[in-house]
């Protein structure tokens, strides 16, 4: 095995997955857990936007979102969806696509728990992607919700997560000349056991 090829080792992709975040979050100056999020409308046109990935579990990836938004109205009419993560500073990126599920539950709880006031408060108050009037329209409802909550909001019944349980999985690392390096992980839906491909730049 190379020392590229090292970057890629075992066969566990989720283990794969958090190291190189856990390397990008020592180079990336903002964000290093951000995601381009996409999904298709019930016409099946794409939609692409930039979430924060808040977990890297044992068979799946976690982020949390209003459910009343655009993004959770396709992402459950489709029920899967894509994402790709990408690190300018170390010149790699994965690429993850899989089925949905919603997060709503005691770990959706536990995670809006942890979030600072006002991020709490700003989930109650804002109606994600629906026509806002003005930012002074959403400030004061930030002020309604914090009179009506106070210092500690409940998780809104309209906001929690999603959970992507991947059927492809392709990390990528920049090569000269273009000859990158490329790896996928990919399975049918109900299989267990992945297949490894080492794929053409």
């Amino acid at each position: 095995m190379s020392d590229r090829d090292g970057l890629f080792a075992g066969d566990d992709p989720f283990e794969i997955a958090r190291r190189w975040l856990a390397e990008a979050e020592k180079t990336e100056i903002n964000d290093p857990n951000a995601i381009a999020l996409s999904t298709v409308d019930a016409d099946g046109l794409p939609n692409a936007r930039m979430v924060l990935l808040k977990e890297i579990e044992p068979a799946a990836f976690v982020f949390y979102t209003n459910y009343k938004s655009q993004k959770a109205q396709e992402l459950d009419g489709a029920g899967m969806a894509a994402f790709v993560m990408h690190w300018k500073s170390l010149r790699r990126q994965i690429r993850v696509r899989g089925t949905i599920s919603r997060e709503d539950g005691p770990q959706a709880d536990a995670y809006y728990a942890s979030r600072s006031l006002k991020s709490r408060l700003g989930a109650w108050a804002s109606q994600q992607s629906q026509p806002l009037a003005s930012r002074a329209a959403l400030l004061a409802e930030v002020a309604k919700v914090t009179a009506r909550h106070g210092p500690n909001p409940p998780r809104p019944p309209f906001w929690g997560g999603y959970r992507i349980a991947p059927t492809h999985i392709e990390f990528w690392a920049d090569g000269a000349f273009r000859l990158h390096d490329r790896f996928a992980w990919s399975r049918g839906t109900g299989e267990d056991g992945w297949r490894i491909e080492r794929l053409s730049p």
